[in-house]
Parts: C-alpha cells; structure tokens; sequence
C-alpha cells in the first residue's frame, strides 16, 4: 500500500469540523499525485464570497486551488482533472470563461461538470475538486 499525506495548506479555509483535509499527497515513485478536495468559493470565516455571481465564486474558487496546488510546488499547468458541480447548469458558460482564464495556452485538462440540485454551503454556486499529478 502506497504512503499518503492529508494537509490542509496555511491561506486555504479548511473544514469547521474537521471533516475533510483540502488534499490527498500520494506519492507514486517518480511522481505525486495530488487530490484536492472539492473547493466552494468561501472566505475565511466560512461565508460564501461572491453572492449570486457565478463568475466571482468560480474565480474564488480556482484562486483556492491554486494556493493548494502552490502549497505543494504545483501549478494549473499539473492539474490533469476537475470535477465541477454546478448548482445551475445554465450558467456553464460564466464558469467555462473563467476558467480558461486559469488554463490560458495549456492543454485542457479532462473534465465533467454535472448539476446538482444543492451544495453543502447553501450559498455555494459552485464546487470543483481537481487532481494534478507532478
């Protein structure tokens, strides 16, 4: 069985109750393999920033992943897969243009975005766990 760390990196709101560590640090020979869990666009103190703004949560959000990523010597560039849960599917393209801003000339990573009908922040618009491979 393959040795894993589980951090929550300084700056990244982690859980209020300790219910998840925001990545999974797997170790795979010559390369890691990071798991982020799923990011929703809140601040410190747990509150949702962005209100109603789709564009402003997905920048929030995709700000948070790239601390984690930073935290371990990772950039946007690593991620090889995101899993994005929208609360409105109708509004993808608000998320997909602010999302090219964080993968601009690079490969695309694989994707799937789904609706669902809540988030665990009642406020949330949006969440997106990614994995990134270094």
């Amino acid at each position: 069985m393959t040795a894993f760390t589980l951090d929550n990196p300084a700056g990244v709101p982690s859980s209020p109750h300790k219910a998840f560590s925001n990545v999974a640090v797997i170790p795979l020979g010559e390369r890691t393999l990071l798991m982020l869990a799923g990011q929703v666009a809140w601040d410190d103190d747990h509150r949702i920033v962005g209100g109603d703004d789709l564009r402003a949560q997905t920048r929030r959000v995709m700000d948070l992943i790239g601390q984690v990523l930073a935290a371990h010597g990772a950039t946007f560039a690593d991620v090889v897969n995101l899993r994005t849960f929208l609360t409105d599917i109708s509004r993808i393209r608000e998320y997909g243009e602010v999302r090219s801003e964080y993968f601009p000339g690079l490969p695309a990573p694989t994707s799937t975005t789904v609706e669902v009908s809540a988030l665990f922040m009642p406020d949330a618009l949006i969440e997106v766990e990614a994995t990134a491979v270094l």
